[in-house]
């Protein structure tokens, strides 16, 4: 049985968070066939709901004439949302859930069409197959890192990793979910993170007490949620909670966070490169945790990539 060195918490909680004309904007030389101005929901019919939430809702569709299946996210026109467009023209990656058009209405409305993931989340895709074996995990975390390094490069910060939000296809293709809504480009000379909006199971130690913690890389943050994720999907359940437990206050989450020692592998069925990635994930100082390109060549990793 995989074990691992944790907080107890004792309360309980979710862990979850926190005028213009219409123009239809394609994101990438490479993207599908544009309407002519025409809305995106009016050329698609809604086969089911994929997830809600406070800034919108995600169908899976299909096109009406083609008969090709998407995701179509509709948002609210607000601050996030504006940003969130902006980041997903900046973006065509592999790694990263393909956005094929972005349509904007007057009301402040977007709609934007991505590509379809048909199994799905990382967590629903390790709760329906139990335990995934370290081979698949060095899998899915090369995939990962590499839309890590790629948004890192377009000086973008996810803010948000965690098994909802990594998609798999048929293919064992794991992608970033084209969720941007509370990430964040970042301007050059920028050495920290005042931002406080995610999910504060996922945030790094620095992201809750910024004061303390005023000089890093920002990107750390990222690789941190990373490597919880990962940790995550190994052993079955969030690792700063006990097995048992499923939710905890937000006050006791930022507690094992910022006031304990980081979880580790300590069972002896894992392997010691396993043991040190995880490891140098979750390094509780940023200056000290590794970044996503150093994981990359971490052997746990690196020794298995034939790409």
């Amino acid at each position: 049985m995989t074990t691992v060195r944790k907080r107890c918490l004792n309360l309980r909680l979710d862990l979850l968070t926190a005028t213009k004309r219409p123009r239809l904007c394609p994101i990438s030389d490479v993207a599908a066939t544009y309407s002519q101005g025409i809305d995106l929901l009016s050329q698609h019919e809604i086969l089911k709901v994929l997830g809600r939430g406070d800034g919108g809702t995600v169908n899976k569709v299909r096109n009406k004439q083609t008969l090709a299946v998407y995701a179509l996210k509709i948002i609210r026109g607000d601050i996030k949302s504006s940003q969130e467009l902006d980041i997903l023209r900046r973006i065509s990656s592999p790694r990263i859930v393909h956005c094929h058009q972005i349509f904007e209405k007057p009301s402040g409305e977007a709609q934007i069409l991505m590509e379809y993931m048909d199994i799905g989340t990382l967590d629903t895709y390790r709760k329906s197959h139990g335990h995934l074996c370290e081979e698949v995990i060095a899998d899915i975390s090369r995939q990962v890192l590499k839309g890590l390094v790629y948004m890192r490069s377009k000086n973008i910060l996810h803010h948000d990793i965690k098994p909802s939000n990594l998609l798999i296809n048929e293919k064992m293709e794991v992608k970033i979910i084209a969720d941007f809504g509370i990430s964040k480009i970042v301007g050059s000379g920028t050495n920290h993170c005042n931002s406080f909006f995610g999910t504060y199971a996922s945030m790094s130690p620095e992201r809750f007490d910024t004061v303390k913690n005023s000089e890093y890389d920002v990107y750390a943050a990222d690789a941190w949620s990373f490597g919880v994720t990962t940790m995550e999907v190994y052993v079955g359940y969030y690792p700063f909670l006990l097995q048992e437990e499923k939710t905890a206050y937000w006050l006791a989450l930022m507690s094992a966070i910022c006031g304990g020692e980081p979880p580790c592998l300590t069972n002896s069925s894992s392997t010691s490169q396993f043991k040190d990635f995880i490891n140098c994930c979750l390094q509780k100082y940023p200056r000290m945790r590794w970044t996503a390109s150093q994981l990359l060549l971490h052997p746990f990793v690196a020794e298995q990539d034939s790409v």
